[in-house]
């Protein structure tokens, strides 16, 4: 096999696809389309809330997916009162014991920066899980370079971003300055779909792209489609 071969086998390699699920019944469908990895969270419409340790030690166990799980008490802005912030320790330290491998967390001060010392806090209390920054990161107003340099100081794994637009690839040119920038793993999300996440990852040079692949149902409810998991997945192994 030659050089140039054995280099693109190497960098699929490096690009994993997370779903974003929003149920048991999404996370049965992510792994049908052959995730591996899920973010898992509830109530979806409202931006995504913590999901029920029932579904997190369900997905975690059960299923044997690599589970990351969104913990936000509410929804609404990022800036959480003493009791908000107990509760979010208590979730985290749930979600250690039903066997998650991660917990993703995002707080602002209420000028809009990154909250470095509580993000840092909810660190320490989720070794040894990992620990990624949501999209709370697109809504801080501040420089997205800088604002990357908090998460990195508040000792985060990954970003989840967009690049401070509505969707990734809209904020495909802030994606790519931040790639490689920190020691910050940057996951690109929003808008991901099969048709763009070769062009994503190619404009951007991320190695971890976020997707919903979701449907809407007769009934209106939003639920994980495993063909279209399948065909993300299979994208990405074209780069």
């Amino acid at each position: 096999m030659g050089g140039d071969a054995v280099k693109k086998l190497y960098f699929c390699s490096m690009i994993e696809v997370e779903i974003c699920c929003n149920s048991i019944a999404s996370a049965i469908a992510a792994r049908e389309g052959c995730a591996e990895r899920i973010e898992l969270c509830q109530d979806l419409e409202c931006g995504g809330l913590t999901p029920a340790d029932e579904a997190i030690a369900y997905c975690s166990r059960h299923l044997g997916l690599r589970t990351h799980v969104l913990v936000r008490p509410r929804a609404g802005n990022f800036c959480y009162n003493s009791q908000e912030q107990s509760d979010i320790i208590a979730s985290i330290k749930r979600c250690r014991e039903l066997g998650a491998a991660a917990v993703v967390v995002g707080f602002l001060t209420a000028d809009g920066q990154v909250d470095v010392e509580l993000t840092r806090q909810m660190v320490r209390h989720a070794a040894p899980m990992e620990v990624t920054f949501h999209r709370a990161f697109d809504e801080a107003l501040q420089d997205p370079v800088e604002a990357l340099w908090a998460v990195a100081a508040a000792r985060c794994h990954r970003l989840l971003t967009s690049g401070q637009k509505a969707t990734a690839m809209e904020g495909s040119a802030t994606i790519a300055q931040l790639v490689g920038a920190t020691g910050v793993e940057i996951l690109a999300g929003s808008g991901v779909t099969p048709s763009n996440v070769c062009r994503l990852v190619q404009a951007t040079g991320v190695r971890e792209v976020h997707g919903s692949c979701k449907k809407v149902l007769d009934d209106g409810s939003i639920v994980t489609d495993a063909a279209t998991v399948r065909q993300m997945i299979d994208r990405t192994l074209t780069l």
